[in-house]
């Protein structure tokens, strides 16, 4: 399934669509002119204390997982936006975290897979 696309920021890979960073703090090192993008939605990003007690410890990951889908359910106006652009076409969200297989970018494409097959 290729409608919601995940990328790390630092040597991405060509985007398809829209190209969001889902992060909430801006990349080091990337200037904001140089990173082509439809739209920052650092509000959708993990709150501070979910993200700081996760700390990208991979044996967190199903916790967080679902701690932050329960912060997401919480803030509807925040996830629209992503809902609305990939009921138009593939998006692609970008993140920060080394880790590709353990991040908030992973959580929030299959939330966002999750609500679009259930409103198809």
């Amino acid at each position: 399934m290729e409608d919601i696309l995940i990328s790390r920021v630092y040597g991405a890979k060509p985007a398809k669509g829209p190209v969001f960073l889902v992060d909430g703090m801006w990349p080091r090192g990337i200037r904001k002119e140089d990173l082509k993008l439809d739209g920052w939605v650092s509000d959708i990003a993990p709150s501070p204390d979910l993200r700081l007690w996760f700390g990208h410890i991979p044996e967190r990951f199903e916790e967080f997982r679902t701690r932050y889908r329960q912060e997401l359910d919480r803030r509807p106006d925040a996830v629209r936006p992503l809902l609305e652009a990939a009921r138009q076409g593939p998006i692609t969200l970008l993140y920060a975290a080394k880790d590709t297989e353990h991040n908030n970018a992973v959580v929030l494409r299959d939330y966002l897979r999750d609500h679009l097959a259930k409103t198809a």
